[in-house]
């Protein structure tokens, strides 16, 4: 099949040197895209592993510690809306190259931090510099490619979120266990800046230049302002919330992140009314296909994030397996999740619109057989196999989704809100889910009995979310599925 990718022009009079190679080998271009976003992604999950070798050298206590892990999570989610418009306002080439350039620094940061407070405000630096290169990825995949060629490209988006998922899990362990010249955990960040320079020659090379706007858009700064405040007070205490005890502030800033969504939302309106530039097209959570597909993917997220934390747990505290093994067997959801992106890229439509409600039940199965008592090591990976089989293609077939049944002006919209539910829905399933289990056993349950309740839990929780994108793909527009069928 033919390779079908859109591409900016290039300015007129660049005839020679390296801006002749851009946006006419796509292949690089992808790599260039996914490779920034796999270092963002290995960011979230590589800290954990190293969290008891920081403790020690650092002598961080147990609030650094939380914060070398939730700096980076807070402020990746909360600026993921933002970093999206900033591409499209400043060019997606440039803010691409700048968040890639910050987060290469504030890895070298990381890494020569020394004491856990650098450490902290490095790690936060870093969300930012990660949250304005990936914001820009989705929205460069659906500006730049069409057709088959961005089927398959988001198949590859698919299978490289899933595979940072284990390289960070495995390479966090080995290169701490490695103790590199004594280095400790120091290693988890330095590997960054060498990978970080190489992407961003690549990048420079071989991301398009953007094609100028015919009208210059600025900013919208109290938009801006009123979503990172309710994104912090909605994150915050989910994030630190379940090792905190759940206090009052915790309930107050959930609360209080209502109004400020409200608020947000009407500001958003007027500004649109104004013929302004608003941050966020809020008119878009009003059509029903692109609402229900994002809270479909939020509960499989949640659900998703809520087995690696419940299930570590358990596996440990529960059946008295050792760490390593906790770590080693949910490689078997994660691996098939990664492989599951690429084939349905190159499935058909039908295949395609299926893909999501089917993977929503297919996980619905695979945690009902965990509730039921299914623990064995032979059961647990062919059911977390079943699982992340189900997890890819749902979360494929809601991405196709959305991607399909909104118009190409709305990619930054459809970035940065797609890549922000699965931070909030990821941090979501944490801290509901974990709580249930934990609560179970702190009242007197056996691990087995709170594990399979919470499994069981998820179950509902997956089989929602099927229908819930099941209703979502009948309400799309029937000239949008014409469309999409006839690629």
């Amino acid at each position: 099949m033919k390779m079908s990718v859109v591409t900016d022009p290039a300015p007129a009079g660049e005839r020679h040197g390296l801006s002749r190679l851009r946006g006419r080998r796509p292949g690089m271009m992808l790599a260039a895209l996914l490779g920034g976003m796999f270092l963002g992604n290995v960011d979230i999950a590589v800290v954990n592993v190293a969290i008891p070798s920081i403790r020690d050298q650092l002598h961080a206590s147990g609030g650094e510690l939380e914060m070398i892990v939730s700096g980076y999570t807070l402020a990746y989610a909360m600026l993921l809306i933002t970093g999206a418009r900033l591409g499209e306002i400043r060019g997606r080439r440039g803010m691409y190259l700048i968040g890639l350039a910050v987060f290469t620094v504030s890895s070298l940061a990381c890494g020569l931090a020394p004491n856990s407070a650098c450490l902290v405000g490095a790690r936060v630096v870093q969300g930012v510099g990660a949250a304005l290169m990936v914001s820009q990825v989705l929205t460069s995949i659906q500006v730049h490619f069409d057709g088959a060629a961005r089927r398959r490209a988001l198949g590859a988006y698919t299978g490289v979120l899933g595979a940072s998922s284990v390289i960070g899990q495995a390479l966090g362990g080995v290169l701490v266990s490695a103790d590199i010249m004594g280095t400790g955990w120091r290693p988890i960040f330095l590997i960054n800046v060498p990978i970080g320079v190489v992407l961003m020659v690549v990048a420079y090379v071989f991301l398009p230049d953007d094609e100028a706007s015919p009208e210059r858009k600025r900013l919208d700064v109290p938009g801006v302002a009123l979503l990172s405040l309710g994104l912090f007070l909605l994150v915050t205490p989910l994030v630190l919330g379940p090792d905190a005890g759940w206090p009052v502030w915790t309930w107050l800033c959930l609360a209080l992140s209502l109004p400020v969504f409200a608020l947000f939302a009407r500001v958003e309106r007027a500004v649109a009314r104004r013929a302004g530039d608003p941050l966020m097209n809020v008119a878009l959570l009003a059509r029903r296909q692109v609402a229900l597909a994002l809270v479909s993917q939020a509960a499989t997220r949640a659900g998703y994030f809520a087995l690696l934390f419940v299930l570590a747990l358990f596996l440990q505290q529960g059946l008295g397996r050792s760490a390593v093994y906790s770590g080693l067997v949910p490689i078997a959801w994660v691996a098939t999740f990664a492989l599951v992106g690429p084939v349905l890229g190159r499935a058909g439509a039908r295949a395609r619109m299926l893909a999501a409600p089917v993977g929503g039940l297919l996980m619905a199965l695979s945690f009902a057989a965990m509730a039921a008592g299914a623990h064995s090591t032979g059961w647990l990976i062919v059911l977390l196999g079943i699982g992340g089989v189900g997890y890819g293609a749902a979360f494929s077939g809601t991405l196709a989704h959305l991607t399909e049944s909104v118009d190409a002006r709305y990619a930054p919209d459809v970035s940065g809100l797609f890549n922000t539910t699965l931070q909030v829905g990821g941090t979501l399933g944490v801290a509901v889910f974990g709580s249930v289990y934990l609560d179970l056993v702190t009242r007197g349950r056996v691990p087995a009995d709170a594990f399979g309740m919470t499994s069981a839990a998820l179950a509902v929780v997956s089989a929602a979310a099927a229908a819930l994108i099941l209703y979502a793909e009948r309400a799309t527009p029937e000239a949008a599925r014409r469309e999409t069928s006839a690629v």
